[in-house]
């Protein structure tokens, strides 16, 4: 060797919230392990375990110490933090390791829970560590900066994924979209120090594949020396610039494994018979970072960019709580907006619900033998287990929501009531858009049922001008749904007035020869006669829609800017669903393993949906609504309502699909195929941060697909596309077919350019994923195209504005 070596060990319990065991026995068993951490140092202290002098402890999240607080008594509790303030223990401020789903406000109210902490008491903490997750938003290093987090120890888990820079076990500076900087340890997988076989009566193996693996004669001590040397030669082979390596070591080779301080017995050994050459020393991660900040800061490099995680797309095997988790989100951010001071709801559900859809967005996505063993009762257990923390944090945030409109204005439904609305503006811009009010079945307009009428019976009157605004109304299973198009500035409230129609032309026979007797309207335009919207052409005053009888949408324009909005390479047309199936050849979990970085196999069956009946179910003063049904394999249902307004630049499609059930590996996908050409930009927003895919990125990043907060914007010049996605988070770029994987750089900066799929199904991964994908689903997307957004910011603001909409309520 040519230099002396510090191996610095890192000792932690991997926090896998519901891989291992149940999601309640595994927050047990982190309790215990902290307690289990504090019998260990009281024996050493009292002398009852000499031989484990040197022994230290490392909490992997705040959310352990957390549940440690609530669950221990106050002597386990005061030892915690002698030995905390002693250096023997160290708490990692990262609340959990994270999916992409969790949204920026929540994020940094839970990380502030362990600045608070350690502040209290007076604890000097400033280190973060992650494991097993394969990226983070960009914005989530500012999170970590405003909390006083300045280090983060990331441990990727590369299987599927990969590490960032082209490289591992190197520090870099990661600057946040705001410019602040955090120094990452770029690590190894979080189990590196077990694999080396310091834990006596241990022979396990992952990643290091050599000749001891399975090797039951040779003495344990002989293949950590072996092993140990051999990965210091070659990171000396790689030109490693420093003289010390850390590695995370587990009490047992296992996701969520108790303390073992056995450890310190081979450590002793270790360094009696090597420390000269290669010391090893059981540190923590405070510890590490220190010594790393010690090293010469110019030759650390720093790079910008988003972190895209090759994990995130686990959301995809769970659409439909997923869906439930986005909608609360947006009734969270909605209580935030008309109740930033907690003044109208209530403080307590606001906590349930951000303590919920935070678990709900932690990265373990099912039991182990998800793929394997779907039938198995455990598997099932913790799959509603991980559901309900998305339905207990909607039905939360539904009651706190409940609490502030109640303190607004709102009334329960009753006999009699007058017809009165309060709409609210409850964002920061002016807005006009649609809203939408409900008349029950059973109720009244001034003594008159609707019965059967629709247009015509009843119209929205504005109470204060008297203006009377343009509506329409269509049935809804329980109620009349009546929508009608409002202007409203910046959290501006306004009272409107269902009434009966005040009078009602006469009807008497037209000389002109418009519709023939049979009552189809299907004549184009002339002069002297503007065609109706039809099931050929839809025309607003925003937009040109070409329909297609084989295809569906042939040709979308923007009429303000005379540009299509149809990417000239389209493969599908939008909202066109496409499936794709990778026969099992070998067994379900192994051909999931074999497809890698590929969310598929090489042998993908893809099919499109084709499509089988077009029809227009509703014309009015409001909007048109066009219906296509298609057949597509893995559903029995696939259809796509176009809803297109007729005053506002706004189009609302609905797909809905019932899925089949498939063991095998699929993917469902919802082609987005929009532009406004070569010049254009595609920017996304992820958890606190507005980028473009393919461009701003840590290099060697995944470029393949993202989870996204609100939508998606295309920019060109003063031009802007908007697509807002409410109910599914991921994206994927580009080419559908299996292909060699590009990782983000300069080459990758063409992928900013290439065709959008909405990804909303996918069962791929074998261990973990819910495979059974079966089921009725609706999915809703918006499209807005403006010139009034001169920012990207405020495009994927408005994508926002648009998924949460305007409030409206009967008072």
């Amino acid at each position: 060797m040519q230099k002396k070596w510090k191996l610095y060990l890192i000792n932690h319990s991997h926090t896998d919230i519901g891989y291992t065991d149940r999601q309640e026995k595994i927050e047990r068993y982190h309790v215990d392990f902290i307690k289990q951490a504090i019998d260990i140092l009281d024996d050493i202290e009292s002398g009852v375990k000499k031989e484990w002098q040197g022994y230290k402890w490392t909490c992997e999240n705040y959310w352990q110490v957390e549940n440690f607080y609530a669950n221990a008594n106050e002597e386990y509790r005061q030892k915690f933090e002698k030995y905390t303030k002693l250096g023997l223990i160290d708490i990692s401020l990262n609340y959990l390791n994270m999916t992409e789903l969790v949204d920026e406000t929540i994020l940094n109210k839970m990380l502030k829970r362990g600045r608070d902490y350690a502040d209290h008491h007076q604890v000097s903490l400033d280190s973060g560590m992650t494991a097993d997750i394969n990226g983070f938003a960009w914005g989530y290093s500012e999170a970590l900066y405003q909390n006083g987090i300045q280090n983060l120890f990331s441990c990727l888990h590369a299987h599927h994924g990969i590490q960032p820079l082209y490289t591992k076990q190197r520090p870099f500076w990661w600057q946040s979209p705001q410019g602040n900087k955090i120094l990452v340890w770029n690590g190894e997988h979080y189990q590196l120090g077990n694999e080396f076989l310091l834990i006596p009566n241990t022979r396990m193996s992952y990643h290091i594949q050599d000749e001891f693996v399975n090797d039951p004669y040779t003495d344990q001590f002989e293949i950590t020396e072996n092993r140990i040397y051999r990965y210091l030669d070659n990171l000396e082979k790689e030109g490693y610039e420093y003289d010390f390596v850390p590695a995370m070591i587990s009490g047992l080779m296992s996701d969520n494994a108790a303390p073992n301080g056995h450890l310190m017995e081979t450590i002793m050994r270790w360094n009696q018979k090597h420390g000269d050459n290669v010391e090893i020393e059981l540190t923590t991660l405070t510890h590490f970072f220190d010594v790393l900040r010690q090293q010469n800061d110019s030759a650390i490099p720093t790079y910008s960019g988003d972190w895209a995680d090759w994990w995130a797309d686990g959301v995809g095997s769970t659409p439909a709580p997923t869906k439930i988790y986005r909608e609360a989100q947006r009734k969270y951010q909605l209580s935030q907006k008309l109740d930033p001071d907690m003044q109208l709801g209530k403080s307590e559900l606001v906590k349930q619900a951000e303590e919920q859809l935070m678990m709900y967005a932690e990265h373990t996505w099912g039991f182990s033998s998800s793929v394997s063993e779907p039938w198995n009762t455990l598997v099932n257990d913790l799959d509603f287990r991980k559901a309900a923390y998305a339905v207990n944090g909607n039905q939360a945030i539904s009651r706190n929501l409940d609490e502030v409109l109640s303190k607004l204005g709102e009334v329960s439904i009753r006999p009699n009531r007058e017809k009165l609305f309060k709409i609210i503006n409850p964002h920061g811009n002016k807005i006009t858009d649609q809203a939408k009010i409900y008349i029950e079945y059973w109720e009244d307009v001034e003594g008159d049922f609707f019965g059967t009428k629709l247009d015509g019976f009843i119209e929205v009157v504005e109470v204060k001008s008297g203006r009377i605004l343009a509506s329409q109304v269509a049935r809804t299973a329980r109620a009349m749904e009546i929508e009608f198009i409002i202007e409203l500035a910046a959290h501006e409230e306004r009272i409107v007035k269902v009434r009966r129609v005040q009078a009602i032309p006469a009807r008497t026979a037209e000389s002109y020869a418009h519709v023939g007797s049979e009552g189809v309207e299907d004549l184009a335009s002339y002069a002297g006669y503007q065609a109706p919207n039809n099931t050929y052409l839809v025309e607003t005053d925003a937009y040109r829609i070409e329909l297609d009888h084989q295809v569906g949408i042939k040709s979308l324009v923007d009429k303000q800017n005379n540009q299509e909005l149809i990417h000239a390479d389209v493969e599908y047309a939008p909202f066109v669903g496409v499936y794709e199936k990778t026969p099992v050849k070998t067994d379900p979990c192994d051909e999931r393993r074999r497809m890698g970085r590929n969310r598929k196999g090489r042998i993908t069956e893809r099919s499109s949906a084709k499509l089988t009946n077009v029809e227009k179910i509703a014309d009015g003063s409001v909007y048109t609504t066009i219906k296509l049904d298609y057949q597509l394999t893995g559903t029995n249902l696939y259809s796509v309502l176009l809803k297109v307004y007729k005053t506002i630049p706004k189009i609302a499609a609905t797909v809905r699909i019932q899925k089949q059930n498939e063991w095998a590996p699929e993917n469902l996908y919802i082609p987005l195929p929009f532009s406004l050409g070569d010049e254009s930009e595609l920017f996304i927003e992820k958890t606190g941060a507005v980028l473009r895919p393919g461009i701003d990125q840590l290099p060697g990043t995944n470029t393949d697909f993202y989870s996204l907060q609100s939508g998606l914007a295309f920019k060109k010049d003063n031009q802007a596309l908007l697509v807002a996605i409410q109910d599914t988070p991921l994206i994927t770029l580009g080419n559908l077919e299996h292909h060699l994987i590009e990782l983000s750089g300069a080459q990758t900066h063409q992928k900013n350019h290439e065709l959008v799929y909405s990804w909303v199904m996918n069962n791929f991964w074998e261990t973990n994923f819910k495979v059974d994908l079966s089921g009725f689903y609706e999915f809703d997307y918006q499209l807005y195209a403006t010139n009034q957004l001169k920012t990207e910011q405020q495009m994927l603001e408005k994508c926002q504005e648009l998924n949460e909409g305007l409030l409206a309520f009967p008072i």
